[in-house]
């Protein structure tokens, strides 16, 4: 089964489904024009880009927003946009690939309010319930804490022999090493591709 067939299954799978999720607090949506502003912010803050490979430049952050547009107008799902009902936050080859990933980028004054994990059960429940996938990871590098808390906290898991070395970061980058955490659907929860 190659990986494009895959998610070929998986736009005629979720053609329809719901262009949102909502949780109690807040709303995971499609990209819209205004949050180019905001986005590029988000990605032009040192402390947002720690680590990740550098800040973005608001060019940068714009081609980025195309770009997870594109993923769902071809595929029917991807990242949303974050947005706290009060405002908005916001393929290489590898081991593991072609996967489902799931991963979250909020502004310092939305961290430790747990938004980041509600969105994440969200997104995973519309993984595994609706998408029906057997499997979806996410990663990051070892001293990024806090995202690995909210993996954790989601029910992922991480197996030293899954660690692995990004390869759109060059030999000798200090935040090349990523470590691969992991969750499978709930028994009897995926469905057929």
């Amino acid at each position: 089964m190659t990986g494009e067939c895959r998610v070929e299954r998986l736009a005629k799978r979720v053609a329809g489904t719901p262009r949102e999720l909502r949780t109690d607090r807040l709303l995971l949506r499609r990209w819209v024009p205004a949050d180019r502003e905001p986005f590029a912010a988000l990605n032009a803050d040192p402390k947002v880009a720690e680590y990740l490979p550098g800040a973005l430049s608001r060019k940068e952050s714009d081609a980025m927003i195309k770009r997870l547009e594109g993923h769902f107008n071809r595929h029917g799902f991807g990242f949303w946009a974050l947005e706290i009902r009060d405002g908005l936050c916001a393929g290489f080859e590898a081991h593991f690939t072609p996967c489902v990933e799931i991963g979250w980028c909020l502004g310092p004054t939305h961290w430790g309010r747990g938004y980041a994990t509600e969105g994440a059960r969200a997104a995973l429940a519309f993984g595994f319930d609706v998408l029906g996938l057997e499997e979806i990871v996410s990663f990051t590098v070892p001293g990024n804490a806090a995202s690995r808390r909210v993996m954790e906290k989601i029910g992922m898991t991480t197996d030293p022999a899954d660690d692995f070395d990004h390869p759109s970061l060059a030999e000798g980058d200090p935040l090349r090493r990523h470590l691969l955490y992991r969750i499978s659907a709930p028994a009897g929860q995926t469905k057929t591709a």
